[in-house]
């Protein structure tokens, strides 16, 4: 158990600081052109796995009792994202414009990495800091999703995902057998429908109209709407081609993930609708200690849904008793997903020995596999 005390000293938290290695990185890659624009990737999907086999696991739990102001240097770490990410995104796009030296496909490579980054650092924050009660983190969470021009994952995700993770009424849980190339364009389906649905559902509990202004989606269009009109400012159609593209990228990234996070994991149905509570096992974790550095603890999925609004440095790692493993870090997974035979033919008997080890009781999996089992209360 690591104490409070040290977990609140700089040196324990500046690990995670590690990600603000990509913004200079970028830009180094806008100024040289050429094969170094595709940085990012290279660096969050390769050289990330390298450093998970070289420095191992991290088994370590901190003290779940630290006080939160021996937390600032982590809270400050995703609050300080936020405007880096801002400036980067369209200080790139007014560059690119007046850069010469720069050809069509290297402006496309460049912002392929902004999109790497905005997605598995800005949307990563963004998910931190929409989970705290603080309205300033909130704000600065709504501010990285429109950047990404996906406001919607918020109401989503707090709403709809953690309630019914595991059931057919969620949309991000990744079905058995069901490849990343079918999961994908569901999700971006479902997901914006499932979020505007609970939200008019909870103005309908008020006797409130979806057309109400507190709605969130009115702030989440108007956020939106001001990214893409200051993109379409500094670098006219082509600099709000590249803001959407880069977008584009970066929800790709998040879906990777979220397919990733829960493939084939359901909670059992009770019946009439009624499900188990979620458990520790209905996440993959991973315990790679680098990937865990640049991806602030996301890997300890469990512990995030058992505690949502615990901070990134306070959760809690699971050993395979408690919950199933990833043979793998994010990043390789992430690759992996890409190529469905591969993630079947490493994931499926994985998802076959645990539910061996948790439903043995189970014995017919068809509605499961195809999320055809009722709809949950």
């Amino acid at each position: 158990m690591i104490s409070s005390q040290t977990a609140a000293k700089l040196q324990s938290a500046l690990p995670f600081w590690i990600s603000f290695v990509l913004i200079p990185a970028i830009w180094f890659a806008a100024f040289v052109g050429g094969w170094w624009v595709l940085i990012i990737p290279v660096l969050t999907w390769y050289l990330f796995t390298g450093l998970d086999i070289a420095v191992g696991l991290n088994l370590e739990n901190v003290d779940t009792d630290t006080a939160e102001h021996d937390l600032k240097w982590y809270k400050l770490l995703t609050s300080a994202w936020v405007p880096i990410q801002f400036l980067t995104i369209f200080g790139l796009i007014y560059y690119v414009g007046q850069a010469e030296h720069l050809g069509t496909w290297e402006k496309i490579g460049l912002f392929f990495s902004v999109g790497v980054a905005t997605g598995t650092i800005g949307i990563n924050y963004s998910h931190e800091l929409m989970h705290q009660k603080n309205k300033l983190e909130r704000w600065l969470g709504d501010a990285l999703l429109a950047m990404v021009l996906y406001s919607h994952f918020r109401s989503e995700h707090l709403l709809v995902h953690h309630r019914y993770v595991g059931t057919p009424r969620d949309p991000v849980t990744a079905r058995y057998g069901e490849g990343f190339h079918r999961f994908f364009p569901r999700v971006l389906r479902e997901c914006w429908q499932s979020a505007f649905k609970a939200e008019k559902d909870m103005l309908a509990r008020k006797d409130l109209p979806w057309s109400d202004l507190s709605n969130p989606f009115f702030r989440y269009w108007a956020l939106q709407a001001a990214m893409l009109l200051l993109a379409l400012i500094l670098g006219g159609w082509a600099g709000a081609g590249l803001f959407i593209f880069q977008s584009f990228v970066a929800i790709w990234q998040l879906e990777l993930v979220n397919y990733v996070e829960h493939y084939g994991l359901t909670r059992k149905h009770l019946g009439d609708g009624k499900y188990e509570h979620v458990q520790p096992r209905h996440s993959w974790n991973a315990a790679h200690r680098a990937s865990n550095w640049l991806l602030i603890n996301l890997q300890r999925h469990s512990d995030h849904h058992y505690k949502p609004d615990r901070r990134f440095p306070l959760l809690q790692n699971y050993t395979e008793a408690d919950a199933p493993q990833l043979p793998y870090s994010y990043p390789i997974m992430t690759m992996a997903a890409m190529y469905p035979r591969l993630w079947k033919r490493i994931m499926n008997p994985r998802v076959q020995r645990w539910r061996d080890m948790y439903y043995p009781e189970i014995t017919q999996w068809h509605d499961y596999n195809k999320a055809r089992n009722p709809l949950p209360r």
